[in-house]
């Protein structure tokens, strides 16, 4: 629990600054906005950009891992779509609420985390699964959104559009051009390393901040829903994907504990900064962030007690 605490209590706390801050009008009405479109157009691809272009294959190369933490965030992801496009939601909303059930905080929770946790060796499944997380299910999750934007009756036009609105997504353009740089074996300048690390860490304070400023500012629309998704991240995710990791692929203990460890943290701010990012309602998925970040103190806990770390 202790460990659990270290590492969640700072998120918390970046996030009460931007609330107070809000709250005090140290920050303006369009604090929220304007922070939160640095993160997406700045802070947000820089990490993605750098996270793609300084991996190796052998480091990424767990098929038996990525296929089990691949499998849960899908499914959920595609479980909560169906279940949202059921109760009549636009794609769009249903997306961005499917993301909020399967978007584990693996960067900012998981990494520290696991490397509490499991020492040295926890880092490579920490960062196996932020690149599923950011780079696969966050992209899935762009399309399905740009998808449901498009009033075009032609399938062919419509795609088209939407191809034209990826390519200038930067969040879906980063992953895939640090890849890309990084299949030419050339490695990065110090001084571009330098300048994509200022840029990188700055994430989570401003994503948090932003979440903060966005939480104390009176909420408009659809309020109800979060605990649904709540419940399905801290409790189906990992159980989905445990079950997976243990009994269908049977990975070796410490990456099957991670895959397991992983797939039970919060929701991570993407949702929240894809629905600024596309101006829809927001306030079930800060509520979701908020809430699972606050339950996952006790899930974390016993998810550590049972595999009797």
């Amino acid at each position: 629990m202790h460990t659990v605490f270290v590492v969640v209590l700072p998120i918390f706390a970046l996030i009460l600054l931007g609330y107070l801050c809000r709250k005090t009008d140290r920050l303006g009405e369009r604090a929220a906005s304007e922070i939160n479109r640095m993160v997406v157009w700045l802070c947000l691809p820089a990490l993605l950009f750098k996270v793609t272009a300084t991996s190796t294959w052998e480091q990424i190369w767990q098929p038996g891992f990525v296929m089990a933490f691949a499998a849960g965030c899908m499914l959920v992801f595609f479980a909560t779509l169906a279940w949202r496009l059921y109760q009549r939601y636009s794609l769009v909303d249903a997306s961005i609420d499917g993301l909020s059930a399967a978007y584990a905080n693996t960067g900012y929770i998981g990494i520290p985390l696991c490397l509490l946790v499991f020492g040295q060796s926890g880092l490579e499944p920490a960062l196996i699964s932020s690149l599923v997380v950011v780079c696969v299910l966050f992209a899935v999750a762009v399309v399905c959104i740009e998808i449901g934007l498009q009033d075009e009756k032609h399938f062919g036009r419509a795609m088209w559009t939407v191809l034209k609105a990826l390519a200038k997504n930067p969040l879906v353009v980063s992953p895939i051009a640090g890849a890309c740089w990084a299949s030419t074996g050339l490695g990065l300048a110090q001084p571009v390393m330098h300048f994509l690390d200022m840029l990188a860490t700055a994430t989570t304070p401003c994503a948090l901040i932003s979440l903060g400023l966005f939480l104390a500012q009176k909420q408009q629309g659809r309020q109800s829903g979060a605990w649904p998704l709540v419940v399905i991240k801290l409790v189906g995710q990992p159980l989905l994907t445990g079950y997976l990791a243990f009994e269908v692929f049977h990975l070796p203990t410490l990456w099957a504990q991670a895959a397991l460890l992983l797939s039970a943290l919060p929701t991570g701010t993407g949702p929240f900064m894809l629905a600024e990012y596309y101006e829809r309602e927001a306030g079930v998925v800060s509520r979701s962030i908020l809430l699972s970040t606050l339950c996952s103190l006790g899930t974390l806990a016993v998810c550590l007690y049972w595999l009797n770390i």
